[in-house]
């Protein structure tokens, strides 16, 4: 059974950092991509971020890029988010994903593809003065 347990939400004021982790149990493939999501109050989830474990390649959304950095701990199986220069439209409850395949899915718009097997429960991220 897979398990994803997000961790390191809260309230910070813009320009503050924080980092998420995901940590991640029962997932057997030799490989699998593990992404964060994140939703805002009455809009659509959008992927943010993406870990390719099959050759570590990443994936930012243009808003993030610059910003975010996405890490895995091997030993832990743990992957990690680090959010710096936050600001008030990075606000949302931001969800850890992962499938078992080769590389992160990005559609045609450049998005990154919704339809991962696994989610996590979510944790929430407030970003206000």
């Amino acid at each position: 059974q897979v398990q994803l347990v997000e961790s390191g939400g809260g309230l910070v004021q813009p320009g503050e950092s924080l980092t998420l982790s995901c940590a991640a149990s029962g997932l057997t493939a030799d490989y699998y991509a593990i992404a964060w999501f994140r939703q805002a109050p009455g809009k659509e989830r959008e992927g943010v971020s993406c870990f390719s474990t099959s050759d570590g390649n990443t994936y930012y959304a243009d808003s993030v890029k610059g910003r975010f950095t996405i890490s895995r701990d091997n030993a832990k199986n743990t992957v990690h988010l680090q959010m710096n220069s936050l600001q008030p439209e990075d606000t949302g409850v931001y969800y850890c994903a992962a499938d078992e395949i080769f590389a992160c899915p990005i559609t045609f718009g450049g998005a990154l593809n919704k339809n991962f097997e696994f989610w996590g429960q979510g944790t929430q991220v407030t970003v206000a003065s």
